[in-house]
């Protein structure tokens, strides 16, 4: 089975003969992104975490931060455990085997991190001997269950150029198609959630993740995004997470960052903000919409910061950094947008600096006391970045397509490089 999104370059226009009739000839050039269909049986999904010896990286993803640990998520397979202490010199110590793994939050050296469907409580007292305490079952969603391949989890995607006639069916389009058939292009073809999103100190019972988190803790809770909403789960029992309440927003739900006793929701429309009063069960207190695009979201004091990128399934123009005036969180309101690349994820410290991951176009650095007037004073080009965590001892961890890249800012103007883990 095929799923793929057409564009078309002609190579070989239609052989004409214009005296004497003899049947037409067509061919064409088709490039499409194919999605191929990847199911998981359920004895491949509750198998027992493995702790392995250190790895290469190859596809790091979200990155969190806990008690001089760096956890670095390796796309759909597990964590790279990294000693931290010498920023300068990170050491790679283990890696925890979870396959379908994408994120993860830690509080009380009790990791959470997503197994496909099933929500795993571990405990990482001894990060090189870590234990799988409980497995919370079928709390994530799966796009399917068939009888004799499994759970449906994700689509695999790849671009194919190939050579075809004109009568294809996909000749000529601009749809998404699986075989003959449309196909939704709304649906979201990620699955499952991302890192903690919060701040704290070096040696908080919690940790500090990234923009791009889809969980997060607030006090005996922990929140995660699916997406079309997220779940509430009552942690007070550490190793038995409850779940209490599944909220559903609409489609294309990808973030979630905690700030003052509320949650603010990036979607691919919008910025939802739920209170929780009652924490087991969050209420819409307001929201802001944009035009469909990505859009990861970081806060400080009344503003929200939010990026919007287009690309990939976004399906939008806008690359953009939005200036958001939370102080009245049942109607927030846009106060300014600057153009930018094509931006991901995004960090503030205390003292108003922000930095922005801009895709291919590198890592910029702002001095944010007036976000009406953003004071770019750094820009570090010549690497791809996707997320950024700023520590409380001016350092900097930032992932992106060439590894783990830790910098000084103690000069934010002139951000020097400490140590780079690198894609092998």
């Amino acid at each position: 089975m095929k799923i793929f999104k057409i564009s078309f370059s002609l190579i070989v226009l239609v052989s004409l003969c214009l005296q004497s009739c003899v049947k037409d000839t067509c061919e064409g050039e088709l490039t499409y992104s194919k999605f191929t269909p990847i199911y998981v049986t359920v004895d491949e999904i509750r198998k027992d975490i493995q702790v392995e010896a250190p790895r290469a990286l190859k596809q790091p993803g979200k990155i969190y931060f806990y008690q001089n640990y760096i956890l670095l998520n390796e796309f759909r397979e597990g964590l790279h455990v990294i000693d931290n202490q010498d920023p300068a010199n990170p050491q790679k110590i283990a890696f925890i085997k979870i396959p379908g793994n994408m994120d993860m939050a830690v509080k009380d050296n009790i990791l959470y991190a997503d197994n496909y469907i099933d929500l795993l409580s571990i405990d990482i007292s001894d990060p090189t001997n870590a234990l799988l305490k409980t497995r919370t079952e079928d709390v994530f969603p799966s796009f399917g269950l068939n009888e004799d391949l499994g759970y449906l989890i994700y689509y695999k995607t790849e671009v194919v150029t190939e050579i075809v006639d004109c009568d294809h069916p996909g000749w000529g389009g601009g749809s998404w198609m699986e075989d003959n058939v449309t196909f939704d292009s709304n649906i979201s073809l990620s699955n499952g959630a991302s890192a903690l999103s919060g701040v704290s100190g070096q040696f908080s019972s919690t940790g500090q993740g990234g923009s791009m988190a889809r969980f997060t803790l607030v006090d005996s809770y922990l929140y995660t995004v699916t997406d079309n909403g997220f779940n509430s789960f009552d942690i007070s029992d550490a190793i038995n997470p409850n779940l209490t309440n599944n909220i559903n927003i609409g489609w294309g739900i990808e973030t979630i960052y905690p700030f003052r006793n509320n949650l603010f929701i990036g979607s691919q429309n919008g910025m939802f903000i739920y209170g929780l009063d009652n924490p087991a069960v969050p209420s819409l207190r307001g929201q802001f919409q944009h035009a469909r695009a990505c859009d990861p979201v970081v806060v400080k004091g009344d503003i929200a910061y939010v990026t919007l990128r287009g690309g990939t399934l976004c399906e939008s123009f806008s690359n953009q950094l939005d200036v958001i005036d939370i102080s009245n969180l049942n109607n927030p309101s846009l106060l300014k947008t600057y153009q930018l690349d094509n931006p991901h994820g995004l960090s503030i410290t205390n003292e108003d600096i922000l930095y922005v991951c801009d895709g291919d176009s590198g890592l910029r650095v702002y001095n944010a006391e007036d976000p009406m007037d953003l004071d770019q004073i750094h820009h570090k080009r010549n690497l791809l970045t996707y997320d950024v965590i700023a520590l409380a001892n001016d350092v900097i961890l930032v992932v992106g397509s060439n590894g783990l890249y830790q910098y000084d800012a103690t000069d934010t103007s002139d951000l020097k490089e400490l140590s780079l883990i690198p894609i092998e």
